[in-house]
């Protein structure tokens, strides 16, 4: 009896053996597969540039350009004449007058100010969209990492589902066989139901990093979207990259730009304040033809007597005078100078907060990477081949199912903890561009 065990436990064990392990580094399969296409799926570059130009916030903040565009223009146009008109008749009698005039503000000191004012709006809202193009860049980046992560959670749960599976149908055999006890089998089976439970989670987490990422892209979330580049391509091809943290760098990036431009905008204010509150002259002109007589009549030129009546014309012209006695504009000149502090300040800030944003940028990347280099020492090789001779020692009998259990979370949380790591490095090397400004 105990011979004819130990040849059906060989003849079974050499079966299982003939079945091929997936390996880690295969294309993903099951579930994995609905989310990765190396060949005809999105890269990371693609995506990126689709977000600028489809991400609808964006589009709507690049609107602000053209605002600002048409406020330069206004600010360049000269004030509009104003035209009278006046009409005045004697009631019950013949008398009447028609005046036209003329108003033509000549606006001294001011024009240059509004102009100014306008071109530094400009400016600093173009800044301001260029920052938003850096930071929608840096969220397309970090989500299309967390995607990565999602996906290669649910590689390594399909992994492990598949080779439970193959265990599984192994004990059956040996259980119908009579060579193993029922209660391993159903053990296994227990097992197999955790791992395809814990598999269906972590396609659900995929499945809501994909959405998210077709937020930031401008998809419609029922939109096909495969990636093209896994976890592992992605932080290899980011180790490669190098961001530079120059003083000249952090200088040039949108944020700080847009505050200083914001400082030379409050000085435009100030000035103009102060330029309004000068003197302003406005020139005018008027025309006035009057018809108007009297009761009394007179001989007229014909020897007959007539209302004594008459035309006049008049023409005036002259100039009004804005004289800034009381009022200089002292209000706007402090409410701007007050601006201009705080944009001064502001601008302070905004340097501050991104030499820190560096800093920790940089130290996280740097302790990232050496995390990541410990896994790169074999220790997930070594892992693998310890599950892989604890299942062959199994599938000849020389080991419990317990031990598989056992060896089988051990590998799991291992590759879990590289995911996390691999996450984390993606995740340091795109906060460090976005530190830095880098769009793509």
């Amino acid at each position: 009896m105990r011979t004819r065990r130990r040849i059906i436990t060989f003849v079974i064990g050499a079966v299982a053996l003939a079945v091929p392990a997936r390996g880690q580094g295969t294309a993903p399969s099951a579930l994995a597969s609905q989310y990765v296409d190396e060949r005809a799926g999105l890269g990371l570059d693609t995506a990126i540039t689709r977000a600028l130009e489809r991400e609808p916030s964006l589009r709507a903040v690049r609107s602000d350009i053209e605002a600002a565009r048409g406020l330069r223009r206004q600010a360049a146009l000269r004030p509009n004449p104003t035209l009278t008109l006046e009409r005045r008749d004697e009631p019950a009698g013949t008398d009447n007058l028609t005046g036209v005039g003329i108003q033509w503000p000549l606006d001294l000191f001011r024009r240059s100010g509004r102009v100014r004012t306008a071109e530094r709006g400009l400016q600093a809202t173009r800044f301001a969209v260029a920052d938003r193009e850096r930071l929608l860049a840096a969220d397309v980046r970090m989500q299309y990492g967390v995607a990565a992560a999602a996906v290669r959670d649910v590689s390594v749960a399909d992994e492990l589902v598949a080779a439970a599976e193959r265990q599984w149908e192994v004990l059956r055999a040996r259980v119908e066989a009579g060579a193993t006890p029922p209660l391993e089998r159903d053990l296994l089976d227990v097992e197999l139901r955790r791992l395809e439970t814990d598999r269906l989670l972590a396609a659900g987490r995929a499945d809501v990093a994909v959405v998210q990422l077709k937020r930031l892209l401008g998809m419609s979330p029922d939109e096909p979207l495969l990636l093209r580049e896994t976890l592992e391509t992605l932080v290899a091809a980011g180790t490669s990259e190098s961001a530079s943290a120059s003083p000249v760098a952090i200088a040039t990036r949108p944020d700080v730009r847009e505050a200083e431009a914001r400082v030379s905008l409050a000085d435009a204010r100030v000035d103009q304040a102060r330029r309004e509150g000068r003197v302003d002259v406005s020139l005018f002109g008027t025309y006035m033809r009057m018809d108007a007589g009297f009761p009394q009549q007179g001989v007229g030129a014909t020897g007959v007597l007539e209302r004594v009546r008459g035309q006049f014309n008049y023409v005036a012209g002259g100039a009004m005078v804005m004289l800034p006695l009381s009022d200089r504009n002292q209000g706007l000149v402090a409410a701007a100078q007050a601006e201009r502090s705080g944009a001064e300040a502001r601008r302070e800030a905004a340097e501050l907060t991104v030499r820190a944003e560096v800093a920790a940028a940089q130290a996280r990347d740097a302790q990232a990477r050496r995390a990541l280099s410990v896994y790169a020492g074999g220790m997930r090789t070594l892992a693998r081949q310890n599950l892989n001779v604890v299942r062959q020692t199994f599938d000849l009998g020389r080991a419990t199912v317990f031990d598989v259990l056992t060896e089988q979370r051990r590998y799991l949380e291992i590759e879990q903890a590289y995911t996390t790591a691999l996450r984390e490095a993606w995740e340091a090397r795109a906060a460090l561009k976005r530190a830095v400004g880098e769009t793509k």
